[in-house]
């Protein structure tokens, strides 16, 4: 994997305030509630993606922010099915043995885009391991037809690991999106126990590898917090993602999607997530997005605009 020398950075310790999940604070803080989605735009945008049977992952990862992007008519699709070869810890989509990819999905998923007019879309997928390239030709042909039917778009793609392929990954590359993804997730500790279908020296050797592949391309990446890092070890994962070349980096609160997912250890501050943010530009990212509501495609065109500008 390549690396680059990174700048020193001055390390402020975290608050003493924490706010554990396993005593008193078990509730939700105010800073992490939202509104109930509803509004014009949500209910059209939500009837698209239903009369062409596309899946997003705002409704399939239980996204707090569903009501707040689907009313800015913006969402995160995913291709290759709602099932998941894969079982992470922390993660609300179902898994199991998924049916065929669907050759005809990049077209009608070009054609929602088109329906609905986006500037900016973000296309994810399930893990498909049965697959011989883990479905890059998916993310290639949503690309070719996107930019078909809406040459105007932006496309970012958050990909899976691809079980450390660099055929599949080079696949993706080729098709060249405007920004491509791959979220770390989490610290190396909490790997195992989170990520179990994944490792954390993949996850970083596919975006040195995407660098690599394209020098001029965008690369993004994110991390949770709350599963039970600790800072400096928090720190240190966005320190590995910045040598891995990573240009963007979202950074935002884990939460329990269900009684059998990961409880949650504690819940970060925005004190926190503005001091997580420093570190992050002082590491030398093109653009820091920490927040507790943020998520990858949380405001990913505004995220994609502050790196080319380099806020």
């Amino acid at each position: 994997m390549t690396s680059q020398t990174l700048p020193l950075v001055q390390i402020t310790p975290r608050p003493s305030e924490q706010l554990r999940a396993d005593g008193p604070a078990a509730r939700k803080p105010s800073w992490l509630k939202v509104k109930a989605p509803g509004g014009a735009n949500y209910a059209q945008v939500r009837h698209v993606m239903r009369e062409l049977r596309l899946h997003t992952v705002c409704e399939e990862a239980h996204c707090p922010n569903v009501g707040e992007c689907w009313e800015h008519r913006a969402a995160t699709f995913m291709i290759l099915g709602d099932l998941c070869t894969r079982n992470c810890a922390y993660c609300a989509v179902a898994h199991g043995t998924p049916l065929p990819a669907d050759l005809e999905e990049p077209r009608r998923l070009a054609e929602a885009a088109a329906a609905m007019g986006l500037k900016y879309l973000v296309v994810t997928s399930v893990d498909r391991d049965d697959l011989p390239n883990g479905g890059a030709e998916q993310f290639a042909a949503v690309v070719a037809e996107t930019r078909l039917r809406l040459p105007g778009a932006s496309i970012e793609l958050l990909i899976p690991d691809f079980k450390g392929s660099e055929q599949a990954l080079r696949i993706v590359v080729e098709a060249k999106p405007d920004i491509l993804n791959h979220n770390l997730e989490t610290v190396r500790r909490l790997y195992r126990l989170a990520r179990p279908g994944g490792r954390y020296d993949r996850a970083l050797e596919l975006l040195a590898r995407a660098k690599a592949m394209d020098p001029a391309g965008t690369t993004k990446s994110g991390v949770m917090v709350g599963l039970g890092e600790e800072w400096d070890e928090l720190v240190l994962a966005l320190r590995d993602l910045r040598g891995a070349g990573a240009d963007i980096v979202t950074i935002g609160q884990y939460l329990r999607p269900s009684a059998s997912h990961l409880p949650v250890a504690r819940y970060y501050t925005p004190e926190e997530f503005a001091e997580l943010g420093r570190l992050g530009r002082e590491m030398g990212y093109r653009h820091v997005e920490s927040g507790p509501l943020v998520r990858s495609s949380y405001h990913a065109w505004e995220q994609a605009q502050r790196a080319a500008a380099g806020v």
